[in-house]
C-alpha cells in the first residue's frame, strides 16, 4: 500500500491543499476572503482583512481532514501564520516541517514532497 502525504502550499492569497503518493497527487485550493471596497463609483477588490485570517486558516485546516501529518511551504511569513494557528486550533494534525517555496507549479510542488520525504515515504529527518 502506498503512502499518501499531505502538504500545504500557503501565502495571503490561497492554500494549495496536496495528497501526493508515489505515482500521483491530487490538489485542491481554499482561496482568502476577498472584500469588495467601495469609494464612489469605483470598486477595488481588497484581501487580508484583520478578520478573514482566522477564518482562512480554518478553511485550510478543514481541507486538510483527514490528514495526521502535513507538510506547510510557501513563499512568505503566511506559512509560519498559519502553523502558529494549527498549533492552536489543530491539535490532531502533526506539522512534519516548513520550508520555504517560492511559487511552483503543482507538479513542483508534488516532486518537492516526493524528495522530501524521500524514496521510502519515511518521516524527513526522523530514525
Amino acid at each position: 500500500m502506498a503512502t499518501t502525504h499531505t502538504a500545504v502550499w500557503i501565502d495571503h492569497h490561497e492554500a494549495h491543499v496536496f495528497q501526493v503518493d508515489p505515482s500521483s497527487f491530487s490538489v485542491s485550493t481554499v482561496l482568502a476572503p476577498i472584500h469588495v471596497l467601495r469609494h464612489s463609483k469605483r470598486e477595488r477588490a481588497e484581501r487580508n482583512h484583520p478578520d478573514d485570517a482566522p477564518r482562512f486558516f480554518r478553511d485550510v485546516v478543514s481541507a486538510l481532514a483527514p490528514a495526521s501529518q502535513v507538510l506547510v511551504v510557501g513563499p512568505s511569513t503566511a506559512k509560519v501564520n498559519f502553523v502558529d494557528f494549527m498549533h492552536d486550533h489543530a491539535k490532531g494534525v502533526e506539522v512534519v516541517g516548513v520550508e520555504t517555496v517560492d511559487h511552483p507549479t503543482d507538479k513542483q510542488v508534488a516532486a518537492f514532497v516526493r524528495q522530501y520525504f524521500g524514496p521510502t515515504g519515511g518521516d524527513h529527518g526522523r530514525s
